[in-house]
């Protein structure tokens, strides 16, 4: 009976876990056209997550155009390569809503720069809750 028990633990922990996306997944890439990606500019942009639970990370050009998205789980980061010179918008998808950060990223040729996703009930109003239209536009 004991042994019973042990292996529906590990074969029930191991389902829970097989559904969980890892760092990196590309997890909508049949909704988005292909990524943009700019070999010279040697520009890039780290994104940490710092919430207590996984993310989709969209990043869009200054004419709102799609570049790329990522999966992170919770504690990881990922860094996006190769960007093209432009202004960036960051939208995001955590649990069922969407999310627009206010400010704009600049990139230029050569920057890398780092982008924090923490949740402080204080910092609110630095995001926009836009639509999974929105969202999901190419």
């Amino acid at each position: 009976m004991k042994k019973c028990l042990i292996f529906t633990f590990l074969i029930v922990s191991t389902l829970i876990y097989s559904q969980r996306g890892k760092t990196g997944d590309k997890t909508f890439l049949n909704r988005f056209p292909s990524e943009v990606f700019n070999e010279v500019s040697s520009a890039s942009l780290k994104m940490i997550n710092e919430v207590d639970h996984d993310i989709i990370v969209l990043i869009r050009d200054q004419e709102k155009n799609y570049l790329r998205h990522v999966y992170i789980r919770n504690n990881e980061s990922y860094t996006f390569k190769e960007l093209p010179i432009t202004r960036l918008f960051v939208q995001f998808k955590a649990k069922d809503f969407f999310y627009e950060d206010k400010e704009r990223t600049v990139i230029n040729f050569g920057e890398k720069h780092t982008f924090n996703f923490f949740f402080d009930p204080t910092q609110i109003q630095n995001y926009i809750k836009i639509s999974e239209e929105e969202f999901f536009k190419p």
